[in-house]
């Protein structure tokens, strides 16, 4: 029998441990090499767990909702292993031994494998109350999970009333309560839901939150998106969106108001002479990041391409540590849900985030005569302990003005 372990990825320095979130195979099941055996949620993204060798999963040792750190132990691996069967106990006792009750069963490995011992006896079983697939007859510990979810199959007759007088605690995640006509359900913050928080909360109460409000014209934006979207399409293999006109325009702004692109340090003032722009993207577990950096070298083509690149592994849950770590500046398009106007929360250690809105065809007065054109509301919010109105508000109008006169971004003017 060769075995191998089966360990936590090496996570990044800035997050401690992780949660493993469910087994994607049982102990006895084949797995071949590279195959995804569970993944692990951080407080950044989740990450997969490979198997590192084709084979017979012989045993996990941490169960799901476990808390685990970088380089630990979680599983091993029969790489000599035929399905359906689980290596036994390296110190087990003889076959014939007595079981008299699940801690014995635990910690002898009788009939029972060590994590089924455990599922066991918090059910208030004993390992002779189950019907053991394992090699001679042991029970796994998928045997045991599903002992919970069929208490009245069990191995001897004489245990079945033992077992039916004792109620079984539940195994799964919390459910809603029978509260009539008004239900609640209690469930755990994601590990990424709870560093939102978090970070939410530290930055209302680090930073001197203030918000300055323009509006955007954006019929020429998108007469001219309209006017060369099929060719760069063709061009580039990407669609032409908004989003990388309102990334050239914050880099414009950031560049003529450097403090917009700064952060801070203790007592210092951080300016940063590159510009990485973060696009906030709603993911199925959660708001995420990703950042784009050096976004003044990139073309428009770049910048949407890196757009549709996070959002399509956002989508699949496989944003990355890297992905996610720094950024000077961020936007948060709340007009893809619909929203008109919002406050956007700045980004610890960044000192400024643009919340973009829905576009929509509003009246509004050119020369002295009231005209519908489709306006955008733009938001910008600073941290006031660095940023003077001064900076924040003409930061924002030019980001109006290259908006509203697109050539800007190609002039740089």
């Amino acid at each position: 029998m060769a075995i191998v372990e089966v360990k936590v990825p090496q996570l990044s320095e800035s997050v401690s441990e992780g949660t493993l979130i469910s087994w994607k195979k049982k102990p006895g099941e084949a797995v071949a090499v590279d195959e995804i055996l569970i993944e692990i949620e951080t407080d950044k993204v989740v990450l997969e767990v490979p198997a590192p060798s084709a084979g017979v999963l012989a045993e996990t040792l941490k169960d799901g909702g476990a808390s685990v750190v970088s380089e630990e132990v979680i599983a091993r691996i029969d790489t000599e292993g035929k399905a359906g069967a689980v290596a036994a106990p390296a110190a087990a006792a003889p076959a014939a031994a007595p079981v008299a009750a699940p801690a014995a069963a635990a910690n002898k490995g009788d009939v029972a494998m060590p994590a089924a011992a455990k599922i066991l006896a918090e059910k208030g079983l004993q390992a002779t109350d189950v019907a053991g697939s394992g090699k001679d007859g042991r029970v796994t510990k998928g045997d045991a999970l599903a002992a919970g979810a069929k208490p009245a199959a069990v191995a001897a007759p004489v245990a079945a009333p033992v077992a039916a007088a004792k109620p079984l605690p539940a195994v799964a995640a919390p459910v809603a309560q029978n509260l009539g006509d008004r239900p609640e359900q209690r469930v755990p913050m994601s590990r990424l839901r709870a560093r939102v928080a978090e970070r939410l909360i530290q930055s209302q109460s680090t930073n001197a939150i203030l918000t300055t409000f323009n509006e955007v014209n954006m019929a020429p934006l998108m007469e001219m998106r309209k006017k060369f979207q099929e060719k760069f399409e063709k061009e580039h293999g990407v669609k032409l969106g908004f989003m990388s006109f309102f990334v050239k325009a914050a880099v414009a702004a950031l560049k003529k108001f450097p403090v917009l692109n700064a952060s801070v340090d203790g007592n210092d003032i951080v300016y940063h002479g590159y510009f990485d722009i973060g696009i906030a993207v709603g993911s199925p577990r959660g708001l995420v990041v990703p950042i784009i950096r050096n976004a003044d070298q990139l073309s428009f083509a770049d910048i949407e391409k890196k757009i549709a690149e996070f959002g399509q592994k956002a989508k699949e849950g496989k944003i990355s540590i890297d992905d996610l770590t720094g950024g000077t500046f961020s936007i948060s398009n709340g007009g893809t849900f619909g929203s008109m106007l919002s406050t956007p929360i700045i980004n610890p250690p960044q000192s400024a985030i643009l919340g973009v809105h829905a576009t929509k065809d509003r009246a509004v007065v050119e020369n002295g005569q009231v005209v519908v054109r489709p306006i955008n509301y733009l938001a910008m919010s600073y941290d006031h302990r660095i940023i003077d109105g001064r900076e924040a508000v003409l930061g924002l109008v030019t980001m109006k003005e290259a908006l509203e006169d697109p050539a800007r971004l190609l002039f740089d003017i």
